[in-house]
């Protein structure tokens, strides 16, 4: 199976994800981003952190409810904020910080957009007609 086959069926699974499913997932998944970034060195360069939280972000945006990709945004920020900008989960209040949360806020206005622009355009339905009164009289057979 190819990449492209699994990232296909993985976005098929997640298509449509409700809200109430959205958020946990997308902090699942911001965890999981901090701590690959850490791995790959984002004390050193906070970018890394960030990039891969504002994916995931972006993602849930696209693929889950405007209010569970803010409150992912929220603790991604506070992911960045407390394990890659500062240490041993104290958040930091300063320029870097207000960056990260700029950065976040704008993958969730892009997730939520492109979700929005990926929208078919609603078809209207009409209702059933209803069936046409019928004039003739109606003949009835004599029962023996």
């Amino acid at each position: 199976m190819s990449w492209i086959m699994l990232a296909g069926r993985a976005g098929a699974w997640l298509d449509g994800m409700s809200g109430g499913f959205g958020f946990p997932f997308g902090c699942g998944a911001a965890v999981v981003a901090v701590v690959l970034a850490d791995v790959a060195g984002a004390t050193r360069n906070p970018w890394y952190a960030l990039v891969t939280l504002g994916l995931v972000v972006l993602l849930t945006g696209f693929w889950s409810s405007v209010t569970a990709a803010i409150g992912v945004a929220v603790v991604a920020w506070a992911l960045d904020s407390g394990f890659v900008l500062g240490r041993a989960g104290e958040l930091r209040f300063d320029a870097a910080s207000a960056l990260a949360a700029g950065v976040l806020a704008a993958a969730v206005v892009a997730g939520v957009a492109a979700r929005t622009a990926r929208r078919p355009a609603r078809v209207r339905i009409p209702a059933p007609r209803r069936p046409a009164a019928v004039d003739s009289p109606r003949t009835v057979s004599p029962v023996n």
